[in-house]
């Protein structure tokens, strides 16, 4: 029995290769097949078992492309009642791959129709030797309940059943291979590590220490991070059956000047995926900003139409591209082209620029002792302003600003920060949008400003294994 993991750092997701002598299942995959086939190639090995533990909501999964691509079964949720050919299994289902036996467990509670696999290696024992538990069970963490409105007790309550009555009943040394890892918001608090075993997190896993059900519901459906606004889009996506890859538009380079036509002419939105400083230099007046370096999918998919045509300004058509895969993961897939050159043609064919002012921690503390009457935003989750934030902040989370903006004097210069400046420059693309004129990005945000000794280090911002919403 072999075990190959895949981590997708931006997501923080896991999918993997569970392989026998000649074939092989994945578990979870990405919608970016090729590195399950390669893999399989190198092992010499056919996948014939494509296992989806769940509906996921954060992620466009790649279970079509890759039963296109290798003839292999799809096997699903039944409760899921998904449209596409497919295996449905339920509790008490089992089949097997060679000399592994899988069994499924039902384990709804982060989603209704959530399962385990539950795998032994009949080679050496008919104890479990592994589970591939989704989003049910993490590193540190249990999934979150919440993401169906009204739900969230009900969920949280067959969470609790089902980690208790079925996953913890499992062998001390049964292994734990979840679907997300540290970044992700799928839950709240996952560790770094990628992998576990059920005794070390019946011992150490904090939700699993609360023993009331009462105690463990409330734990769940209160302060929970915000969900963004792709989850339940990618759910129903998943569900239907994505589009294939191969179907998806190609981008094409174009000219500068045909490049602002379409944007001006054909209603597409321009989306800058270069670093917040390039941003800040020069773009496209009326760009979108969602830096490559940041936690890019996740805000991308947050904050942008999903039936938008797209065109992108990268630094080069590498970038451009890579971008087009990170986008399809989260289900926007109208990518149509990218600026040939660059901003750099964009400049040279005379066509007009926006700028927005990158402030360092010295000039925004001068500022601030000026009494220059700015306003100050504060872009981050509200846990973290919560935690420390300086005073005379409004907190408005850079995604809220898409309906809040209105909120943000226009009459007076803003400066917008958040942990890093990666948000915090989204959230001035959007303000300056909406017609603010004077908006300034804190570059390096409260961790450079807390850096230059300016003040105290927020404990959310240092914190080394933290969801990225809480950092880049």
């Amino acid at each position: 029995m072999l075990v190959q993991q895949f981590f997708v750092n931006g997501l923080a997701h896991s999918s993997y290769l569970l392989g026998g002598e000649e074939t092989c299942a994945i578990v979870d995959p990405r919608r970016d097949v090729g590195v399950y086939i390669e893999a399989a190639r190198e092992q010499d090995l056919e996948i014939t078992h494509i296992l989806e533990t769940h509906l996921h909501a954060d992620f466009i999964s790649g279970h079509m492309d890759l039963a296109e691509k290798t003839g292999a079964t799809i096997y699903a949720p039944k409760a899921g009642e998904c449209d596409f050919d497919h295996v449905g299994l339920e509790e008490g289902d089992c089949f097997e791959i060679e000399d592994m036996s899988l069994s499924v467990l039902d384990t709804a509670g982060h989603t209704p129709e959530h399962i385990t696999y539950v795998v032994s290696d009949l080679s050496r024992s008919e104890e479990p030797v592994a589970i591939f538990c989704g989003d049910t069970l993490f590193v540190g963490d249990v999934g979150r309940p919440d993401l169906f409105p009204g739900r969230a007790e009900e969920l949280a309550g067959k969470l609790y059943d089902n980690l208790h009555g079925k996953l913890m009943t499992l062998p001390d040394f049964c292994e734990v291979y979840p679907a997300h890892g540290a970044g992700s918001l799928c839950g709240r608090a996952m560790g770094a590590k990628r992998t576990s075993t059920i005794g070390y997190e019946r011992k150490c896993n904090a939700a699993l220490q609360i023993d009331s059900r009462e105690d463990f519901i409330a734990s769940l459906t209160t302060h929970m991070p915000p969900a963004p606004d792709h989850f339940a889009r990618c759910s129903a996506t998943n569900a239907a059956g994505p589009a294939l890859v191969r179907t998806l538009p190609k981008p094409v380079a174009m000219a500068p000047e045909d490049f602002a036509e379409h944007a001006r002419t054909g209603g597409a939105l321009v989306l800058d995926v270069r670093r917040y400083d390039a941003f800040g230099g020069q773009h496209v007046p009326g760009a979108w900003h969602v830096d490559l370096g940041g936690n890019f999918a996740t805000f991308a998919g947050w904050v942008l139409p999903v039936d938008g045509e797209i065109l992108l300004v990268a630094d080069d058509a590498p970038r451009a591209h890579e971008a087009v895969v990170w986008l399809h993961r989260v289900g926007l897939d109208q990518v149509t082209g990218y600026l040939d050159g660059g901003m750099f043609a964009w400049a040279r064919a005379g066509l007009p620029t926006a700028h927005i002012s990158q402030l360092s921690a010295d000039e925004f503390d001068e500022l601030t002792r000026s009494g220059s009457g700015m306003t100050l935003v504060d872009v981050r989750a509200p846990s973290e302003y919560d935690s420390f934030h300086i005073e005379g902040a409004m907190n408005i989370p850079a995604p809220d600003l898409r309906s809040r903006h209105a909120e943000v004097p226009k009459d007076r210069p803003v400066v917008v920060m958040c942990s890093t400046g990666h948000r915090s420059s989204l959230a001035a693309s959007i303000l300056q949008r909406n017609g603010h004129a004077q908006v300034r990005n804190l570059a390096g945000g409260m961790t450079g400003y807390s850096a230059a000794g300016f003040g105290a280090e927020c404990p959310m911002c240092v914190a080394p294994h933290v969801p990225r919403l809480a950092g880049r």
